[in-house]
C-alpha cells in the first residue's frame, strides 16, 4: 500500500496561499493535482460539489478539511495535495471552522490509499506535529514533517476497564461499527483509523469489525451493525437507520471517540 510521503510530492504542497473562500481553497488544492495530470478539472469540481450537496462534513478536525470525491474517469492516479492557507476560511462547520489546511485526495479505487490515510490521521491528531506543520516555512519542510509518522499517544486502558470492555464486546449484537461519509473512501477512513486505535487500546479489536462506507450503502448495512459513527451532516442525511448514530466532531480525537464508545456500549 502507498504511504503518505509517496502520495504527496513536494510539488503538490503550498504554504501561506491566499484564497478568498472555501471554494477557491479546494480549487487550489485540486489545481495542484491537475498540474501533475493526476486529475482532470472535473474532479476538482466534484470535490466542491460534494460540499455543496452534503455540507462541510469534510472539515474533520479543527482547522483541517479533507477534500475528495468518488473515483471516476477524471482520476488518473492516486495522490494527495496539501494547501496551508495564508488566512483561514469558513466552510460552515459549527465547531471546526475556520480552516487553515486543505488536503485533497484523488483515488483510483477505495484501497490504494488506506495506509496513507492512517498515517495522516495520526499526524493531524498529534498536536505537536500539527503545530510544526502550521509553522513550517516551506513546502519541503512540510514534506519532511509529514514523512515522519508520530507514535501513538495516550495510555492504555486499565485492567478493570479492559475486562468491562471485553464483557461488553462479547455481549454486543453484531460486533460491527460503521463509519460513514459521502463516498466511503475519505473522511470515513479517517474516522475508521481513529476508532481502530481506540479499540486496540481497549483490547477490543478482536471483537469488533470497523467498516468505512458511504451514505447509501450504510442504510442497507445498518442491520448488520451495532452503531454508526459519522459527521453531523451525514447523520442528518442518513436519518433513522434503526441503530444508534453518533456524531463525531473531530475525526482525529481519540478522547471523543473513546467517550462515544463508552456511552454506546455502556462501558
Amino acid at each position: 500500500m502507498n504511504t503518505l510521503s509517496s502520495l504527496l510530492d513536494p510539488s503538490r504542497i503550498r504554504v501561506d496561499a491566499p484564497v478568498k473562500d472555501w471554494k477557491e481553497a479546494i480549487r487550489l488544492a485540486g489545481g495542484l493535482l491537475e498540474n501533475d495530470r493526476i486529475i482532470e478539472p472535473a474532479y476538482t469540481q466534484a470535490m466542491i460539489d460534494m460540499v455543496v450537496d452534503k455540507g462541510p462534513y469534510i472539515v474533520i478536525a479543527p482547522g483541517f478539511a479533507f477534500a475528495h470525491a468518488r473515483p471516476s474517469a477524471a482520476v488518473h492516479d492516486t495522490a494527495i495535495s496539501w494547501v496551508r492557507l495564508a488566512t483561514p476560511v469558513e466552510f460552515g462547520h459549527k465547531r471546526n471552522d475556520p480552516v487553515s489546511v486543505v488536503v485533497a485526495l484523488a483515488a483510483v479505487d477505495d484501497s490504494a490509499h488506506t495506509r496513507a490515510m492512517a498515517q495522516l490521521a495520526r499526524i493531524i491528531g498529534d498536536k505537536d506535529t500539527y503545530s510544526r506543520l502550521n509553522e513550517a516555512a516551506s513546502a519541503s519542510e512540510v514534506h519532511r514533517i509529514l514523512a515522519s509518522i508520530p507514535g501513538e499517544s495516550g495510555t492504555p486502558s486499565s485492567e478493570s476497564t479492559a475486562r468491562k470492555v471485553e464483557q461488553s464486546a462479547v455481549s454486543s449484537t453484531h460486533d460491527k461499527i460503521l463509519t460513514v461519509c459521502g463516498n466511503g473512501l475519505g473522511t470515513s477512513l479517517f474516522l475508521k483509523n481513529t476508532l481502530e486505535t481506540v479499540l486496540e487500546r481497549w483490547g477490543w479489536a478482536r471483537f469488533i469489525q470497523v467498516e468505512a462506507t458511504d451514505t447509501i450503502s450504510a442504510k442497507g448495512k445498518a442491520k448488520e451493525a451495532d452503531c454508526v459513527l459519522t459527521s453531523g451532516e451525514i447523520a442528518r442525511a442518513l436519518g433513522d437507520v434503526g441503530i444508534p448514530v453518533r456524531v463525531v466532531e473531530d475525526f482525529t480525537d481519540t478522547r471523543e471517540i473513546d467517550a462515544a464508545l463508552r456511552d454506546l456500549y455502556d462501558v
